[in-house]
């Protein structure tokens, strides 16, 4: 994907005494994620590696978020506010955000509303890469990667085949049950091609507005 830049000397650094807020903001679902602050070198590294990259304070060095803990931020674009002091990166986030292991520094909001969006499918995928990620024991999820991608791509097309079987009787109870079934093995089959739910949603834009 196409990322949207700007030149580094845009900004206006001096107001800032060189150092100017970087609001971190979900691409997918607009959720503020996080704050943090760049200087030209930090925008420079965001633009070119693809990975949001901040100016540390404490560590007085350029620090690129999920370094350390693999939960990095892939950069998809940044614009000014209206005063040029004020960078709004949109981004994607690979895993929790915050160091407490919350999905944002802000806390989760776990409602029920939440629950039953669409937006948990992006959560969903998260909790894959996670678990994929730490190889948990005793986890269904852990155990079919470990099979390999015959086998997800083997569990898809038998859950494909049961949604459609369930259809045809019209068990409007296995309808959901069978389709959430699939859905799930879909994401297991699209984190195991390096790819994720917002990838296919891009695609789906894509068709609509051409």
């Amino acid at each position: 994907m196409k990322m949207n830049i700007i030149d580094i000397e845009q900004p206006n650094w001096d107001k800032g005494g060189s150092l100017l807020p970087a609001i971190i903001q979900d691409a997918n679902n607009k959720t503020v994620l996080m704050l943090g602050y760049m200087n030209k070198a930090a925008l420079k590294k965001t633009q070119e590696s693809g990975y949001v990259t901040f100016f540390s304070r404490s560590k007085n060095r350029l620090w690129m978020k999920g370094e350390t803990s693999g939960n990095t931020l892939d950069f998809v674009s940044i614009q000014l506010d209206c005063d040029d002091d004020t960078l709004l990166v949109q981004a994607r986030p690979n895993g929790p955000v915050c160091h407490t292991g919350t999905q944002t520094c802000f806390g989760d909001n776990d409602s029920d509303d939440d629950k039953e969006s669409v937006t948990f499918l992006n959560k969903l995928s998260l909790i894959i890469k996670k678990r994929r990620k730490e190889k948990s024991e005793n986890s269904y999820t852990v155990e079919l990667f470990q099979k390999g991608s015959k086998r997800i791509a083997q569990k898809v097309g038998e859950e494909g085949v049961e949604l459609s079987l369930a259809h045809i009787i019209g068990n409007k109870k296995e309808i959901l049950n069978e389709t959430a079934d699939l859905i799930f093995h879909i994401l297991i089959l699209l984190e195991d091609a390096k790819l994720n739910i917002n990838d296919v949603c891009q695609v789906l834009k894509n068709r609509h507005n051409s």
